[in-house]
């Protein structure tokens, strides 16, 4: 899983624990909390059946070469892969006139490019064993867009096109791919709104809310059992708001 140490990723990353998955966790801001997030889901795993074997790697998803060595690292620690999540992702807030261009292109290279590279170095594995599953963590803004966040939208357009072509081409290989296109989720990424643009975006959620990252961790599990015949869909998970 990529994005591992955020908000959302280390809450997925325990429920993916809990059901006993062995899991490589791609983390890139914090060291410390890659660690801590290791030691944690080791030590709570040794209180289930069966302890769970995991793997830290810090690195830049966003760097080709550090993806296939960690798909290379995953394949000779656990001999196959069952599950890609995608979930790292970075924002813009701001004119898009006043983007610059590296800006732009490093927004690309995490949100978009990254996917390409965990495809291209994880999937064939599933190919010769026939089944796989792939969540890729999206957002709302990639099916409407948003004003002010423009690469960000155009980020998670791609994303949104990339699973529905992605599932086409696997879904005789019986490899599920689906993308969750998340709203307002309470997170560090949001941490760049002020409260009173918050309680502004929040009076327009039907839900009243924002969303937690336990709720997308709960819809990523609901789409693991869910069985290959769901596929392609980019599912909304904003409380209503589209």
């Amino acid at each position: 899983m990529t994005g591992a140490s955020g908000g959302i990723g280390s809450v997925i990353a325990r429920a993916l624990a809990q059901r006993g998955y062995q899991l490589t966790l791609l983390g890139y801001h914090s060291e410390e909390a890659l660690q801590n997030l290791t030691e944690e889901l080791r030590s709570a795993s040794k209180n289930q059946d069966s302890a769970i074997r995991v793997l830290p790697l810090l690195g830049d998803i966003a760097d080709p070469a550090f993806v296939e060595e960690a798909a290379r690292r995953h394949l000779e620690q656990y001999g196959s892969i069952d599950l890609i999540v995608n979930n790292a992702g970075i924002a813009h807030l701001g004119l898009i006139t006043d983007m610059s261009v590296g800006d732009w292109q490093r927004l690309m290279d995490v949100n978009v490019n990254a996917l390409f590279y965990t495809s291209k170095f994880l999937v064939p594995s599933m190919i010769r064993a026939q089944k796989g599953q792939i969540v890729n963590i999206s957002s709302m803004w990639g099916r409407v867009g948003a004003s002010c966040e423009v690469a960000y939208s155009a980020s998670k357009g791609a994303v949104n096109a990339f699973t529905m072509a992605l599932a086409k081409e696997l879904a005789p290989s019986h490899i599920q791919v689906n993308a969750l296109a998340c709203g307002m989720i309470d997170t560090r990424m949001n941490a760049m709104l002020s409260q009173e643009d918050k309680t502004a975006i929040i009076r327009d959620i039907p839900a009243d809310r924002m969303g937690t990252a336990q709720d997308v961790a709960r819809a990523l599990i609901a789409l693991l059992d869910s069985g290959d015949y769901l596929t392609g869909q980019v599912i909304g998970l904003d409380g209503g708001y589209i």
